[in-house]
């Protein structure tokens, strides 16, 4: 294992990150804020409790998570397109780098970034509204799990998307979308019958609910199905870049 190679990418992307501040930490964590205020103070203020939780405290592991998803996607997508887009990613494929050593630095960063976005809107809501956390370790163990895990799919949305566009079309078009649909605002017992099947389809329930789940002890869906559900993606995501890597799509063309 080439531990120099993993570390001077590693250090590299997170260097972006501080030479790229106001737009890695604080606009996400303001536009998280501002659902705060919204739905937090505002709206929440107007609501009865969610399974005996107050709706501003509800809906800070949805928050979380939402921004979680967004920003591994984006922050690994972004750092393996870049060297694609200038041409210097045939000089990280020529170095004696491993794929595996390759992926470790690259995510590894994404994910590290997420995780300290995630920890600064967890303190940034404390201000807003109170809440408690029922399982520490759980909610580390949900919140490492699942950066790594976008993370993982954001580095196979870089090296698809060949033109900036396609790099926004999924966390815009898909995982927003299903972030929100996914019970970040609301209990997906609320719905319908009919709508609550529908709604188990989509793999951000069971992401949310996990991480609800170590912050109140409550969930629609039960803790061990969503921490399989949550390994079950990590394994596809790990599958999808070995067959990356194994058929050089779109990387030795």
């Amino acid at each position: 294992m080439n531990l120099f190679a993993i570390r001077a990418i590693y250090h590299f992307e997170l260097a972006r990150t501080w030479r790229t501040l106001l737009q890695s930490i604080a606009s996400p964590v303001i536009s998280t804020s501002l659902y705060f205020i919204v739905f937090g103070s505002a709206i929440g203020s107007r609501m009865t409790e969610v399974d005996g939780v107050s709706y501003g405290a509800f809906i800070v592991p949805g928050l979380i998570m939402l921004s979680i998803l967004t920003e591994s996607i984006s922050n690994a997508s972004f750092g393996i397109y870049m060297p694609k887009y200038s041409g210097t990613i045939y000089e990280v494929l020529s170095a004696p780098v491993s794929p595996v050593e390759i992926v470790i630095g690259y995510v590894g960063a994404a994910a590290t970034k997420s995780v300290i976005l995630g920890l600064i809107i967890l303190a940034t809501a404390r201000l807003f509204v109170p809440f408690s956390i029922l399982h520490p370790v759980w909610m580390v163990g949900f919140l490492v799990l699942t950066s790594i895990t976008f993370s993982l799919f954001g580095f196979v949305i870089g090296i698809w998307a060949d033109g900036w566009e396609k790099m926004q079309i999924v966390p815009m078009m898909i995982v927003t979308p299903l972030t929100f649909l996914g019970g970040s605002f609301y209990s997906i017992s609320m719905l319908p019958p009919l709508w609550q099947k529908i709604t188990l389809f989509n793999p951000v329930v069971y992401l949310v609910s996990g991480f609800r789940w170590s912050f109140y002890g409550i969930s629609d869906v039960a803790v061990g199905i969503s921490f399989a559900a949550t390994l079950g993606f990590l394994t596809l995501c790990l599958g999808l870049v070995w067959l990356i890597f194994r058929t050089g799509y779109r990387l030795k063309a």
